[in-house]
């Protein structure tokens, strides 16, 4: 069986695995299928015309990871550059190395839009509708892994505040950022709190009069150095190869000391998160805007690099304002204590539309998947649902942790099943799945406005989703394919 072709090459109709989503997710699942099954076909169908997903459609000033390069790189390509917290650019230069070096960029099908994936049982294969720019087409394959992340790349929220009409200024949403927008002496406010305004604030106030970040509630930040001092002392005196792997767990095991202490002990990381800010803000600052209702960890911590955000607002080019949004008007935004503030662009950093499973409209044997009344498995399949797995990451470390680790998972259960000539297998529904709760579990706005629509985690492992990379490390390279859940199938 062939790969599937790249673009001006003939398209095969039926491959072993499909990969849906060329972005952080696809190309590392891709390159692992590429790397330890290259006996295996692989199709990569991207809906977009270019890969990098989220490194290649966010174009916003200041776009950068928000999570170290050395755990959201993948295990198997070393990041060697001792900046650890990277901009946009050199993320996407990196996939795209990446998938060059691993032959991915090769496997992908630009303009492939999946829309909806039929599993049959009596051929235990999936049929794979796509929209193309020359219309609908088909494939079939034997494995399905969704990689498309988890919101709509063409669609993003922003409230619908009374009087936006009015607005006499620009409106922008960080998502769909425009090339020309330029903000150079003028009063702007960003809307948010989340780690997109966290970045966009310092990045916009380099030119900006001044800049504004209206919260309705206060974020948890925490200050980290762009260059990792341990990491480049590290690669000066090891070689790549050994070095790599120490600075990965270093970081592993950094952050999940520090989620542990701040479930178990959130007042005593509350102090150290303000003893970490104070010597960057001004010492007149209100810290009333760095202190959230909730506890560090309840949403996800917010990394300021190199302090940038602070800096602006020390050097009064950026300041924060925590009130709510009363209305509209042509000159600025009225807030809900009734003060004007004052605006030429408003950025509305308020977060992301989700799309679950990527949007795709999931069906078996002629039913469709309705993906609340399904538990996940590992946080990598749904129960009921044959020869599928999902990528998502954790939300308290790197995304790419938590995909590499149901990549490898991926190739172990395609190898058992070539391997013993099984041609499916499914998970099946827990049975007794307790008081279920949406997989993605966080009180962050965009995840509560569309729980509704979110798959469930069960009471306990393997159906209860776990926050540790270590404990994972066990279960999915490691655990037992043959554990009882797991049903086979010739």
């Amino acid at each position: 069986m062939t790969d599937a072709a790249g673009p001006g090459a003939a398209a095969v109709t039926h491959v072993d695995v499909a990969v849906v989503g060329a972005g952080l997710s696809g190309i590392g699942a891709a390159c692992r299928l590429r790397r330890d099954l290259p006996e295996v076909s692989v199709a990569v169908l991207e809906a977009r015309d270019r890969l990098g997903g989220t490194w290649d459609l966010f174009r916003y000033p200041g776009v950068r990871s928000d999570s170290d390069m050395f755990t959201m790189g993948y295990a198997f390509e070393p990041w060697t550059d001792p900046v650890s917290v990277a901009d946009g650019a050199s993320i996407l230069a990196y996939l795209q190395r990446t998938a060059q070096r691993y032959g991915v960029d090769r496997l992908v099908r630009f303009g492939h839009r999946v829309r909806r994936a039929a599993w049959s049982s009596q051929d235990a294969r999936w049929t794979v509708s796509v929209d193309t720019d020359s219309g609908p087409a088909t494939l079939t394959c034997d494995f399905l892994l969704l990689c498309s992340g988890y919101y709509r790349y063409g669609e993003s929220f922003t409230p619908d505040w009374p009087g936006l009409a009015d607005f006499a200024g620009t409106v922008v949403h960080p998502q769909h950022w425009p090339a020309d927008l330029d903000v150079t002496g003028r009063e702007v406010v960003v809307v948010g709190s989340g780690a997109t305004a966290v970045t966009l604030v310092p990045a916009l106030a380099r030119t900006a009069a001044h800049v504004t970040m209206l919260q309705r509630s206060p974020t948890h930040l925490t200050p980290l150095p762009a260059r990792d001092p341990v990491a480049e002392a590290t690669l000066q005196v090891l070689p790549s190869g050994v070095a790599y792997p120490l600075l990965r767990w270093k970081n592993v095991l950094a952050s999940q000391a520090f989620y542990v202490l701040s479930r178990r002990r959130p007042a005593l990381v509350r102090r150290l998160l303000r003893r970490a800010q104070q010597p960057l803000l001004p010492s007149d600052f209100d810290y009333s805007h760095l202190t959230p209702h909730y506890e560090p960890w309840d949403q996800r911590l917010c990394v300021v690099r190199d302090g940038d955000l602070f800096a602006a607002v020390r050097a009064e080019r950026a300041s924060f304002v925590t009130d709510t949004i009363e209305r509209f008007e042509p000159g600025g935004i009225r807030l809900g204590t009734g003060s004007l503030l004052p605006a030429d662009v408003v950025v509305t950093a308020t977060g992301f539309t989700l799309a679950p499973m990527g949007g795709v409209r999931l069906v078996v044997d002629d039913r469709p998947v309705v993906l609340p009344d399904h538990h996940v498995y590992k946080g990598s399949m749904l129960d009921g649902v044959p020869n599928m797995a999902f990528v998502i990451g954790y939300t308290n470390a790197s995304w790419t942790l938590k995909a590499d680790l149901v990549d490898a998972f991926v190739v172990r259960l395609l190898r058992h099943l070539r391997r013993h000539g099984y041609r499916s297998v499914v998970a099946r529904p827990p049975a007794e799945p307790g008081a279920g709760s949406p997989i993605i579990d966080l009180a962050a706005g965009y995840v509560q406005r569309s729980r509704d629509e979110l798959p469930l985690q069960g009471a306990h492992y393997p159906w209860r989703l776990r926050q540790s990379y270590p404990a994972d490390v066990l279960a999915l390279r490691l655990g037992r394919l043959r554990d009882g859940v797991l049903a086979f199938a010739h």
